[in-house]
């Protein structure tokens, strides 16, 4: 038997539909029976993440901490969240459960330097409140590894091209746009690319840039299926859970 995941999702819902897509495919189940059980709470009700760390909108926190404890009443053994920039507000998950926690932003850069060794810069394709917020910068930090994002006009092309997927424009122009950005930070020196926006996925594919791209929801959906299956240890909790 495996685990039972809980997924904190709809920000957006493409996004969500993408991780569970994958994982379906990736299970390599032979029946219904052998794939792993999900809990999908796709809430687009959730706040604004780029407003709320903008200081131009409500927090999420308290919409996420509401769907962490009705997943795990539910029956989740450990819950995922398919969104990057909503782990700014991870603590808020944490103090609500009392179930592990699966950082998606820690995920993705364990999986970046594995197997990599001497590796001295990255390329974030991530919205300008999770680069703000410095996530993935504070997550890289230790390893002494540079990370390099878009500013200025750049960014905010990157940030406009994903409210445009979110309205469900995948089409060539927008793609076309994401490659263009993706090779900036290639040319700004990034060894490696990362995908740090469950968004970008949905118009942005390894195939499409010179070097490596690590996509955050792929690596999330390998890792899901792992622990759900009892193959690698869950991750320690770092907050306490509120009395």
């Amino acid at each position: 038997m495996s685990s039972t995941v809980g997924v904190l999702g709809g920000m957006g819902p493409e996004a969500t539909l993408d991780f569970f897509a994958k994982l379906v495919r990736q299970a390599g189940a032979r029946s219904d029976h052998e794939h792993v059980r999900l809990l999908i709470d796709n809430n687009p009700g959730v706040p604004d993440r780029n407003a709320a760390l903008s200081g131009r909108g409500e927090s999420p926190g308290p919409v996420l901490a509401q769907m962490a404890r009705g997943l795990q009443a539910s029956g989740a053994d450990f819950l995922v969240m398919v969104c990057n920039t909503a782990h700014a507000f991870e603590s808020d998950i944490l103090n609500a459960t009392t179930i592990p926690f699966v950082s998606l932003i820690n995920e993705t850069r364990d999986a970046v330097l594995r197997g990599r060794p001497g590796l001295r810069r990255i390329g974030l394709l991530a919205t300008s409140t999770c680069l703000d917020a410095g996530l993935y910068q504070s997550a890289f930090a230790p390893s002494g590894v540079r990370t390099l994002a878009l500013e200025g006009d750049a960014l905010e092309r990157f940030m406009a091209l994903l409210y445009r997927i979110k309205a469900g424009d995948t089409g060539s122009d927008v793609r076309a746009q994401m490659r263009a950005l993706a090779q900036e930070l290639v040319n700004l020196g990034a060894e490696v690319l990362v995908a740090g926006c469950t968004e970008v996925p949905l118009v942005l594919d390894a195939q499409d840039v010179p070097v490596p791209l690590v996509n955050s929801t792929d690596v999330l959906v390998e890792r899901t299926l792992q622990y759900a299956r009892g193959h690698a240890p869950f991750p320690e909790r770092s907050v306490e859970p509120s009395a």
